[in-house]
């Protein structure tokens, strides 16, 4: 790439289109600004920080920042609060009308990647969140087929979670029904030699682990193990898809009975 090219890179446009451009920011849409400019839409956000003003003033500024600007100290630590108060007011917007259309069509087009699970044979997955706080977890990649959560192909190592939320994906696939998709009915069984194994899935002394917790976001035992240092979700996890909190099977009841 020319000198020139690059940059080009650096000055055209604005902060929201140089911020998504980013390496490993393929997950965000561009929010407008007019819904970045209206009070309503940012209500609750600015105790979280503490450049708050400054933040908002960087993330609407017609032009994006210069190499002379990535290595003032300054504009450093007004960029990190940029970063998460974009990033939360980008879970909001995803959540409206004119969001949820354009991370349909960066959906489709298969731009959050693919589910890892073989048998899932590459169904398309869905940007997720497992808290709503920051700097709690990564971003991490839902499957509508097998309905569980993994961590992205590219690790997205600065996304957090909360720049998606916990309900997202869910909202976006009751919202649009043409892209249910029915659960996969393909589960691998473990052989040696063609021989079913012993206690193992499929074989008929295998049990179901008695002790399965049903979890859908990072609760307080899951916060515990991270601040010894380990984000990990235990396998005698089940993870259930939620809107709010709320299972989903329970809200499409509360919804039948309205």
């Amino acid at each position: 790439m020319s000198d020139d090219s690059e940059k080009s890179q650096l000055t055209d446009g604005g902060w929201i289109a140089w911020f998504c451009s980013l390496e490993d920011h393929h997950f965000f849409c561009e929010v407008d600004e007019e819904f970045i400019r209206d009070s309503f839409n940012l209500y609750g956000l600015k105790p979280k920080f503490s450049h708050y003003e400054e933040a908002l003033e960087m993330i609407l500024q017609p032009d994006c920042p210069d190499e002379e600007d990535m290595q003032n100290e300054k504009f450093l630590r007004i960029y990190q609060d940029a970063s998460d108060l974009y990033g939360l007011i980008h879970a909001r917007f995803i959540l409206t009308p004119r969001g949820l259309a354009i991370m349909r069509e960066k959906y489709l087009s298969g731009r959050f990647g693919t589910c890892p699970r073989v048998l899932c044979e590459r169904q398309n997955v869905l940007p997720l969140g497992l808290s709503e706080d920051l700097r709690t977890s990564r971003v991490k990649v839902y499957c509508p087929k097998c309905e569980e959560i993994y961590i992205p192909k590219r690790k997205c190592i600065d996304v957090d979670g909360a720049y998606f939320g916990c309900s997202f994906p869910h909202i976006l696939l009751s919202a649009y029904t043409d892209l249910t998709v029915q659960p996969t009915t393909s589960v691998y069984i473990p052989k040696i030699y063609g021989f079913k194994i012993y206690k193992k899935k499929g074989s008929k002394f295998y049990q179901q682990p008695e002790h399965l917790t049903q979890m859908s976001y990072y609760g307080p035992e899951q916060l515990r193990k991270m601040k010894i240092g380990v984000e990990t979700v235990s396998y005698t996890h089940l993870t259930l898809p939620t809107i709010y909190s709320v299972q989903i099977s329970v809200v499409a009841v509360s919804l039948k009975k309205k």
